[in-house]
C-alpha cells in the first residue's frame, strides 16, 4: 500500500457528514485515507485555521500539500474513488464535475446546517468568531 497518507477532516457530529465519510472508499493506488474529527484539536486543525478556512462551512481534504475545501474536497474525492460499491460510483457520477460541485456542495451544506441545528449541535467555530456558535 503506498505510504502517502490523505486527511479528511470533518464533522463526525454530523450523521449525515459521518455516514458519507464513514462509506468513502478511495483508490488504494492515490493513498490510504484517513478521517480526522474536526472536533478534535490537533496540527491539522491549526493548518486549516491558519489558512483561514471555516471548517463549519466546508470539510477539508489534504493530499500532500494541498488543501481543498468544500465543494474542491468532494469534487476530489469523487476523482480518487475507489469504483467498486454503488455508493462510490454514485460519488464519482455526481461530483466529478466541478460544476456539479460546486453548485451542489452549498444545497447539501445547507441541509446539514438544518440538521445540526434541529439536533441542538454546536458550532466548531475554529475561527473563534465571536457568538458565531450556533447554527
Amino acid at each position: 500500500m503506498p505510504d502517502k497518507e490523505i486527511l479528511l477532516v470533518y464533522d463526525k457530529e454530523c450523521p449525515v457528514c459521518n455516514n458519507y465519510c464513514q462509506r468513502l472508499r478511495i483508490r488504494e493506488a492515490a493513498g490510504e485515507l484517513k478521517l480526522v474529527d474536526a472536533r478534535e484539536p490537533g496540527e491539522i486543525m491549526d493548518e486549516i485555521t491558519a489558512y483561514g478556512l471555516d471548517i463549519d462551512q466546508g470539510m477539508v481534504l489534504k493530499m500532500g500539500d494541498a488543501l481543498y475545501y468544500g465543494a474542491d474536497a468532494i469534487h476530489m474525492l469523487s476523482l480518487i474513488g475507489s469504483p467498486s460499491g454503488l455508493f462510490n460510483r454514485l460519488n464519482y457520477w455526481l461530483f466529478r464535475s466541478k460544476a456539479v460541485s460546486k453548485t451542489l456542495y452549498p444545497v447539501l451544506r445547507l441541509f446539514r446546517n438544518v440538521l445540526l441545528k434541529l439536533l441542538g449541535r454546536t458550532k466548531i467555530n475554529n475561527l473563534q468568531v465571536d457568538g458565531d456558535d450556533k447554527f
